[in-house]
């Protein structure tokens, strides 16, 4: 990924901030076609071939028949906890994975579970992170910052006061990050 080979070649480390793209949508998830009813067939075809091109490009897989949303509020804090014990790349690959290939709900606590487990983590301890809020405030301040930020669409990319989004070439990442 983009993100990695900043780290590894230009020795900058990248924060990942969490941010609350559809923050209503409840915990049993809701279709597409739910959460844009305003949108035609057309539109939610052509979004999803924007997606895949951009996954295609970057070698990253796509499921074909994901349908559905998820709230991706759990993951997110179990997240902030995976990036605590150095589980952090590892985990959210596994969302990832979950999510767009497989079409999973990841609000599910067995999904998650799963994926902790499959990054190295106490998937026993799950439901007890998640129910303590241990790594609810760090999520909240996420969340904050986006707002703060006016970040309406991810991914989004902020180097000292520039910022960029969505899905770019290496070299707008350089430029991004190239001083001054």
């Amino acid at each position: 990924m983009r993100t990695n080979r900043i780290e590894q070649e230009y020795h900058i480390p990248v924060r990942w901030t969490v941010f609350p793209l559809h923050p209503e949508i409840p915990e049993q998830g809701m279709s597409l076609s739910e959460l844009f009813p305003h949108r035609g067939e057309e539109t939610a075809r052509s979004g999803k071939g924007r997606i895949r091109s951009a996954a295609e490009e970057l070698g990253l897989p796509l499921g074909e028949k994901r349908t559905t949303v998820s709230n991706s509020r759990r993951a997110q804090e179990l997240g902030k906890w995976a990036e605590f014990t150095g589980a952090r790349d590892l985990f959210r690959q596994g969302v990832f994975h979950a999510y767009f290939v497989e079409g999973k709900n990841i609000a599910l606590i067995p999904v998650l579970e799963d994926i902790a487990r499959a990054a190295g983590l106490p998937a026993d301890q799950v439901a007890a992170v998640l129910e303590s809020a241990r790594f609810a405030p760090t999520v909240d301040a996420d969340w904050r910052r986006a707002r703060e930020l006016g970040i309406m669409a991810v991914p989004f990319f902020l180097y000292g006061e520039e910022a960029m989004a969505g899905f770019r070439p290496f070299e707008d990442f350089m430029k991004l990050c190239r001083p001054v």
